[in-house]
Protein backbone atom coordinates (compact mmCIF):
# COMPACT_ATOMS: atom_id res chain seq x y z
CA UNK A 1 0.00 0.00 0.00
CA UNK A 2 1.40 3.24 -1.14
CA UNK A 3 2.00 5.76 1.83
CA UNK A 4 0.23 9.07 0.64
CA UNK A 5 1.04 12.60 2.27
CA UNK A 6 -1.63 15.53 3.14
CA UNK A 7 1.26 17.91 1.41
CA UNK A 8 4.42 17.50 -0.30
CA UNK A 9 6.37 20.83 -0.09
CA UNK A 10 9.54 21.16 -2.86
CA UNK A 11 12.04 23.34 -1.55
CA UNK A 12 13.44 23.34 2.40
CA UNK A 13 14.34 27.33 2.49
CA UNK A 14 12.75 29.38 4.70
CA UNK A 15 9.29 29.96 2.92
CA UNK A 16 9.01 26.11 2.48
CA UNK A 17 9.96 25.50 5.63
CA UNK A 18 7.14 27.60 7.40
CA UNK A 19 4.87 26.11 4.90
CA UNK A 20 5.40 22.66 6.59
CA UNK A 21 5.64 23.91 10.29
CA UNK A 22 2.19 25.65 9.82
CA UNK A 23 0.42 22.72 7.77
CA UNK A 24 1.56 20.48 10.65
CA UNK A 25 0.14 22.57 13.17
CA UNK A 26 -2.90 21.91 11.18
CA UNK A 27 -2.82 18.67 11.81
CA UNK A 28 -1.56 17.70 8.24
CA UNK A 29 1.32 14.98 7.40
CA UNK A 30 3.54 16.56 5.27
CA UNK A 31 6.62 15.73 3.40
CA UNK A 32 9.25 18.81 2.28
CA UNK A 33 11.49 18.00 -0.30
CA UNK A 34 15.09 19.68 -0.64
CA UNK A 35 17.04 18.84 -3.44
CA UNK A 36 20.72 19.73 -1.55
CA UNK A 37 21.49 17.81 1.46
CA UNK A 38 20.91 21.48 3.34
CA UNK A 39 19.68 24.46 2.39
CA UNK A 40 22.43 26.29 1.08
CA UNK A 41 20.88 28.90 -1.16
CA UNK A 42 19.22 32.48 -0.25
CA UNK A 43 18.11 31.47 3.17
CA UNK A 44 21.60 30.90 4.23
CA UNK A 45 23.22 33.99 2.07
CA UNK A 46 21.70 36.72 3.85
CA UNK A 47 22.03 38.67 7.23
CA UNK A 48 19.76 36.90 9.30
CA UNK A 49 18.47 40.40 10.49
CA UNK A 50 14.25 40.28 10.87
CA UNK A 51 13.62 43.79 10.32
CA UNK A 52 9.69 44.31 9.48
CA UNK A 53 10.18 48.12 10.11
CA UNK A 54 11.66 47.96 6.71
CA UNK A 55 9.01 46.60 4.96
CA UNK A 56 5.87 48.05 3.06
CA UNK A 57 1.91 48.41 5.38
CA UNK A 58 1.05 44.71 4.68
CA UNK A 59 4.39 42.90 4.78
CA UNK A 60 5.09 44.70 7.83
CA UNK A 61 2.38 42.89 9.45
CA UNK A 62 3.46 39.83 8.14
CA UNK A 63 6.71 40.50 9.50
CA UNK A 64 5.35 41.20 12.83
CA UNK A 65 3.59 37.78 12.64
CA UNK A 66 6.92 36.25 11.84
CA UNK A 67 8.36 37.54 14.96
CA UNK A 68 5.94 36.27 17.28
CA UNK A 69 6.66 32.97 15.10
CA UNK A 70 10.53 33.22 16.24
CA UNK A 71 10.16 34.42 19.39
CA UNK A 72 7.62 31.20 20.49
CA UNK A 73 9.74 28.48 18.92
CA UNK A 74 12.91 30.14 20.05
CA UNK A 75 11.14 29.38 23.67
CA UNK A 76 11.11 25.38 22.18
CA UNK A 77 14.49 25.36 20.89
CA UNK A 78 17.42 27.38 19.74
CA UNK A 79 17.31 28.33 16.46
CA UNK A 80 20.16 31.34 17.07
CA UNK A 81 17.20 34.57 17.82
CA UNK A 82 19.12 37.06 19.79
CA UNK A 83 15.98 39.92 20.39
CA UNK A 84 18.54 42.84 20.63
CA UNK A 85 16.40 45.41 18.43
CA UNK A 86 17.08 47.48 14.79
CA UNK A 87 18.70 50.75 14.57
CA UNK A 88 18.33 53.00 12.01
CA UNK A 89 21.04 55.63 11.87
CA UNK A 90 20.27 58.94 9.83
CA UNK A 91 23.65 60.94 8.60
CA UNK A 92 21.72 64.50 7.12
CA UNK A 93 18.46 66.39 7.42
CA UNK A 94 17.00 64.05 4.53
CA UNK A 95 17.09 60.96 6.49
CA UNK A 96 16.35 62.54 10.16
CA UNK A 97 13.01 63.27 8.52
CA UNK A 98 12.51 60.20 7.36
CA UNK A 99 12.67 58.79 10.28
CA UNK A 100 10.39 61.15 11.80
CA UNK A 101 7.67 60.30 9.77
CA UNK A 102 8.24 56.85 9.75
CA UNK A 103 7.69 57.08 13.54
CA UNK A 104 4.45 58.69 13.00
CA UNK A 105 3.47 56.12 10.78
CA UNK A 106 4.53 53.72 13.49
CA UNK A 107 2.42 55.35 16.22
CA UNK A 108 -0.39 54.98 13.68
CA UNK A 109 -0.08 51.30 13.56
CA UNK A 110 1.31 50.75 16.74
CA UNK A 111 4.46 49.18 16.31
CA UNK A 112 7.11 50.17 19.21
CA UNK A 113 9.58 52.20 18.02
CA UNK A 114 11.74 54.79 19.46
CA UNK A 115 13.43 58.11 17.78
CA UNK A 116 16.66 59.20 19.21
CA UNK A 117 18.93 61.77 19.61
CA UNK A 118 22.77 61.39 18.30
CA UNK A 119 23.93 60.88 22.01
CA UNK A 120 21.44 58.48 22.88
CA UNK A 121 22.55 56.63 19.45
CA UNK A 122 26.12 56.52 20.48
CA UNK A 123 25.59 55.18 23.76
CA UNK A 124 23.10 52.36 22.43
CA UNK A 125 26.18 51.55 19.70
CA UNK A 126 29.27 53.19 20.57
CA UNK A 127 30.62 51.09 17.53
CA UNK A 128 29.26 54.30 15.42
CA UNK A 129 31.34 57.16 14.26
CA UNK A 130 30.18 60.63 15.94
CA UNK A 131 30.92 62.21 12.69
CA UNK A 132 28.41 60.40 11.02
CA UNK A 133 25.40 60.17 13.46
CA UNK A 134 22.51 62.55 13.41
CA UNK A 135 19.55 60.75 14.63
CA UNK A 136 18.23 57.22 14.91
CA UNK A 137 15.61 55.07 14.94
CA UNK A 138 15.40 51.92 17.27
CA UNK A 139 12.96 48.55 17.05
CA UNK A 140 13.37 47.12 20.29
CA UNK A 141 11.09 44.16 19.33
CA UNK A 142 13.33 43.02 16.33
CA UNK A 143 15.57 39.95 16.65
CA UNK A 144 18.27 38.59 14.74
CA UNK A 145 19.10 35.09 13.47
CA UNK A 146 21.90 33.21 12.02
CA UNK A 147 21.24 32.24 8.70
CA UNK A 148 24.10 29.20 8.82
CA UNK A 149 22.15 27.82 11.92
CA UNK A 150 18.47 28.76 11.64
CA UNK A 151 16.47 26.54 8.88
CA UNK A 152 18.85 23.61 9.98
CA UNK A 153 17.45 23.60 13.91
CA UNK A 154 14.00 24.88 12.87
CA UNK A 155 13.93 21.10 10.56
CA UNK A 156 15.16 19.34 13.33
CA UNK A 157 12.72 20.64 15.78
CA UNK A 158 10.18 19.73 13.54
CA UNK A 159 11.41 16.28 13.17
CA UNK A 160 11.70 15.93 16.37
CA UNK A 161 7.99 17.75 17.28
CA UNK A 162 5.62 15.82 14.95
CA UNK A 163 5.39 12.70 13.81
CA UNK A 164 3.48 13.79 10.95
CA UNK A 165 6.50 15.47 8.99
CA UNK A 166 8.77 13.66 6.72
CA UNK A 167 11.86 15.70 5.93
CA UNK A 168 13.87 14.20 2.43
CA UNK A 169 17.08 15.96 1.72
CA UNK A 170 19.16 15.28 -1.69
CA UNK A 171 15.62 15.43 -3.31
CA UNK A 172 15.08 16.45 -6.41
CA UNK A 173 11.35 16.64 -7.61
CA UNK A 174 11.46 16.60 -11.75
CA UNK A 175 8.25 15.55 -12.54
CA UNK A 176 4.67 16.46 -11.58
CA UNK A 177 1.62 14.34 -12.80
CA UNK A 178 -1.45 14.94 -11.34
CA UNK A 179 -4.44 12.11 -11.36
CA UNK A 180 -7.85 11.80 -10.27
CA UNK A 181 -7.18 11.00 -6.85
CA UNK A 182 -3.51 12.69 -6.29
CA UNK A 183 -0.28 14.07 -7.19
CA UNK A 184 2.53 12.10 -8.41
CA UNK A 185 6.09 13.54 -8.12
CA UNK A 186 8.66 12.23 -9.65
CA UNK A 187 11.97 11.99 -8.07
CA UNK A 188 16.08 12.36 -9.00
CA UNK A 189 16.09 8.95 -7.11
CA UNK A 190 13.16 7.36 -9.33
CA UNK A 191 10.84 7.26 -6.70
CA UNK A 192 7.67 8.50 -6.74
CA UNK A 193 5.55 10.61 -3.94
CA UNK A 194 2.41 11.00 -3.94
CA UNK A 195 0.50 13.51 -1.72
CA UNK A 196 -3.23 15.32 -2.28
CA UNK A 197 -1.45 18.53 -2.31
CA UNK A 198 1.88 20.38 -4.08
CA UNK A 199 3.49 22.99 -3.06
CA UNK A 200 6.93 24.25 -5.20
CA UNK A 201 8.79 26.99 -3.16
CA UNK A 202 12.08 26.42 -5.18
CA UNK A 203 13.63 28.36 -8.41
CA UNK A 204 15.41 25.69 -9.24
CA UNK A 205 12.32 23.04 -9.57
CA UNK A 206 10.18 25.59 -11.06
CA UNK A 207 12.12 26.20 -13.85
CA UNK A 208 12.78 22.66 -14.22
CA UNK A 209 8.94 21.44 -14.36
CA UNK A 210 7.10 24.68 -15.67
CA UNK A 211 9.63 25.84 -17.75
CA UNK A 212 7.64 28.10 -19.69
CA UNK A 213 5.93 29.42 -16.83
CA UNK A 214 8.94 30.17 -15.25
CA UNK A 215 9.92 32.31 -18.51
CA UNK A 216 6.61 34.30 -18.39
CA UNK A 217 6.88 34.71 -15.40
CA UNK A 218 8.62 38.71 -14.88
CA UNK A 219 10.20 37.36 -11.87
CA UNK A 220 13.61 39.13 -11.50
CA UNK A 221 17.29 37.69 -10.44
CA UNK A 222 18.83 39.90 -7.56
CA UNK A 223 22.49 38.79 -6.91
CA UNK A 224 24.02 40.47 -3.63
CA UNK A 225 27.56 40.89 -2.44
CA UNK A 226 28.80 40.54 1.24
CA UNK A 227 31.52 40.07 3.23
CA UNK A 228 32.47 38.78 6.82
CA UNK A 229 34.94 39.83 8.69
CA UNK A 230 37.49 37.68 11.03
CA UNK A 231 36.25 37.88 14.76
CA UNK A 232 36.47 41.44 16.13
CA UNK A 233 37.89 41.98 19.90
CA UNK A 234 37.10 44.40 22.08
CA UNK A 235 33.49 45.18 20.05
CA UNK A 236 30.27 43.94 21.23
CA UNK A 237 27.75 45.13 18.48
CA UNK A 238 23.72 44.24 19.67
CA UNK A 239 20.73 43.84 16.84
CA UNK A 240 21.08 45.13 13.72
CA UNK A 241 22.82 48.42 12.20
CA UNK A 242 20.80 50.00 9.27
CA UNK A 243 22.01 52.96 7.75
CA UNK A 244 21.53 56.16 5.61
CA UNK A 245 21.11 54.58 2.29
CA UNK A 246 19.17 51.66 3.58
CA UNK A 247 16.60 54.76 4.71
CA UNK A 248 16.42 55.84 1.40
CA UNK A 249 15.77 52.69 -0.13
CA UNK A 250 13.44 50.78 1.98
CA UNK A 251 9.91 50.30 1.30
CA UNK A 252 8.64 51.06 4.26
CA UNK A 253 10.62 54.55 3.90
CA UNK A 254 8.45 55.10 0.84
CA UNK A 255 5.42 55.55 2.53
CA UNK A 256 6.77 58.98 4.31
CA UNK A 257 5.73 62.08 2.80
CA UNK A 258 8.81 63.20 1.96
CA UNK A 259 10.48 60.13 0.10
CA UNK A 260 9.69 61.21 -3.24
CA UNK A 261 11.25 64.77 -2.90
CA UNK A 262 14.28 63.16 -1.75
CA UNK A 263 14.24 60.26 -4.30
CA UNK A 264 14.17 62.51 -6.66
CA UNK A 265 17.05 65.17 -5.76
CA UNK A 266 19.61 61.91 -4.85
CA UNK A 267 21.91 61.43 -7.68
CA UNK A 268 20.61 59.08 -10.54
CA UNK A 269 24.74 58.11 -11.85
CA UNK A 270 26.18 57.44 -8.03
CA UNK A 271 27.91 54.04 -7.29
CA UNK A 272 25.86 53.38 -4.60
CA UNK A 273 22.83 53.43 -7.12
CA UNK A 274 24.30 51.22 -9.84
CA UNK A 275 24.85 48.27 -7.86
CA UNK A 276 21.97 49.17 -5.53
CA UNK A 277 24.20 49.51 -2.21
CA UNK A 278 23.59 49.98 1.06
CA UNK A 279 25.36 49.58 4.44
CA UNK A 280 24.19 47.32 6.85
CA UNK A 281 25.95 45.59 9.79
CA UNK A 282 25.46 42.86 12.41
CA UNK A 283 27.64 40.81 15.21
CA UNK A 284 27.74 36.89 14.36
CA UNK A 285 28.01 35.06 17.47
CA UNK A 286 31.32 33.92 16.62
CA UNK A 287 32.45 38.19 16.52
CA UNK A 288 32.73 38.75 13.06
CA UNK A 289 30.75 41.17 11.62
CA UNK A 290 28.71 40.59 8.63
CA UNK A 291 29.05 43.57 6.16
CA UNK A 292 26.70 44.19 2.78
CA UNK A 293 25.15 44.11 0.61
CA UNK A 294 24.83 45.49 -2.77
CA UNK A 295 22.00 44.62 -5.36
CA UNK A 296 22.66 43.68 -9.35
CA UNK A 297 19.43 42.40 -11.36
CA UNK A 298 18.48 40.61 -14.30
CA UNK A 299 15.40 38.74 -15.65
CA UNK A 300 14.64 35.34 -15.51
CA UNK A 301 15.35 35.00 -19.30
CA UNK A 302 18.31 36.94 -18.80
CA UNK A 303 19.86 35.72 -15.91
CA UNK A 304 23.22 34.50 -17.45
CA UNK A 305 24.18 37.73 -17.35
CA UNK A 306 24.48 37.54 -13.60
CA UNK A 307 27.63 35.79 -13.13
CA UNK A 308 29.28 33.37 -9.58
CA UNK A 309 32.39 36.57 -9.87
CA UNK A 310 33.12 38.94 -6.97
CA UNK A 311 33.08 42.34 -8.06
CA UNK A 312 35.91 43.58 -6.00
CA UNK A 313 35.09 47.14 -6.68
CA UNK A 314 31.71 46.91 -4.75
CA UNK A 315 33.35 44.98 -2.02
CA UNK A 316 36.11 47.58 -1.68
CA UNK A 317 33.77 50.35 -1.95
CA UNK A 318 31.51 48.55 1.00
CA UNK A 319 34.40 48.60 3.42
CA UNK A 320 35.47 51.87 2.45
CA UNK A 321 32.32 53.34 3.48
CA UNK A 322 31.73 50.74 6.76
CA UNK A 323 35.01 52.49 7.48
CA UNK A 324 33.21 55.93 7.71
CA UNK A 325 30.21 54.87 9.54
CA UNK A 326 31.73 52.61 12.12
CA UNK A 327 34.66 53.13 14.61
CA UNK A 328 36.38 49.66 13.92
CA UNK A 329 40.28 48.23 14.14
CA UNK A 330 41.35 47.27 11.01
CA UNK A 331 39.03 45.20 8.82
CA UNK A 332 40.29 41.72 8.31
CA UNK A 333 37.93 39.93 6.13
CA UNK A 334 36.99 36.59 6.41
CA UNK A 335 34.95 35.43 3.83
CA UNK A 336 33.19 37.48 0.73
CA UNK A 337 30.51 35.44 -1.03
CA UNK A 338 27.45 36.12 -3.63
CA UNK A 339 23.85 35.79 -3.17
CA UNK A 340 20.77 35.29 -4.96
CA UNK A 341 17.17 35.69 -4.76
CA UNK A 342 14.76 35.68 -6.77
CA UNK A 343 11.29 38.92 -6.59
CA UNK A 344 8.32 39.55 -8.23
CA UNK A 345 8.43 42.08 -10.89
CA UNK A 346 4.53 43.09 -11.10
CA UNK A 347 4.10 42.02 -7.22
CA UNK A 348 5.32 41.95 -3.89
CA UNK A 349 5.39 38.04 -4.39
CA UNK A 350 4.62 35.27 -7.14
CA UNK A 351 1.60 32.97 -6.48
CA UNK A 352 0.00 30.62 -9.30
CA UNK A 353 -2.30 27.87 -7.81
CA UNK A 354 -2.27 26.07 -11.31
CA UNK A 355 -5.05 23.35 -10.10
CA UNK A 356 -6.85 23.05 -7.03
CA UNK A 357 -3.68 20.70 -5.75
CA UNK A 358 -0.59 22.45 -7.65
CA UNK A 359 0.60 25.74 -6.26
CA UNK A 360 3.09 27.62 -6.99
CA UNK A 361 4.94 30.24 -4.80
CA UNK A 362 7.76 32.42 -5.56
CA UNK A 363 10.02 35.79 -5.92
CA UNK A 364 9.54 36.82 -1.99
CA UNK A 365 12.55 38.37 -2.79
CA UNK A 366 14.77 40.26 0.07
CA UNK A 367 11.57 39.66 2.31
CA UNK A 368 11.97 35.90 3.06
CA UNK A 369 13.64 35.92 6.33
CA UNK A 370 11.23 38.35 7.89
CA UNK A 371 7.91 37.81 6.41
CA UNK A 372 7.98 34.42 5.10
CA UNK A 373 6.77 32.99 8.41
CA UNK A 374 3.96 35.16 8.77
CA UNK A 375 3.38 34.93 5.03
CA UNK A 376 2.60 31.17 5.08
CA UNK A 377 0.87 31.58 8.38
CA UNK A 378 -1.20 33.94 6.54
CA UNK A 379 -1.53 31.62 3.51
CA UNK A 380 -2.08 28.17 5.04
CA UNK A 381 -4.86 29.71 7.63
CA UNK A 382 -6.99 30.91 4.52
CA UNK A 383 -6.80 28.23 2.36
CA UNK A 384 -6.14 24.60 4.23
CA UNK A 385 -7.18 25.48 8.07
CA UNK A 386 -9.98 22.53 8.34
Amino acid sequence: MRNTYDFCIAGGGVMGTFFAYHLLQLGYKVVLCERDTKARQATVRNFGQIVPSGLSKDWRKLGRKSLEFYKSIQQETDLSVRAFGSLYVASNDEEEALLEELYQINLEEGYTSQLLNKESCLTMQPVLNPNYVRAGLYYPEEVTVEPLLMIHALQKHMVKSFSTFTLRLGITVQQVDEGSSNVELRTNTNESIFCNQFILCSGNEFQTLFPHLFEQSELVLAKIQMIQTKPVKNKTIKGSILTGETIKRYEAFSECPSFDQIKKAAPQNSFWKKYGIHILLKQANDGSLILGDSHEYASVKERDQLDFNQNMDINRFVIDETQKIFDLPEIIIQNYWSGSYVQCQTADVYINHLTDNIHIYNGIGGKGMTASAGFTYEQTQKLWKQ
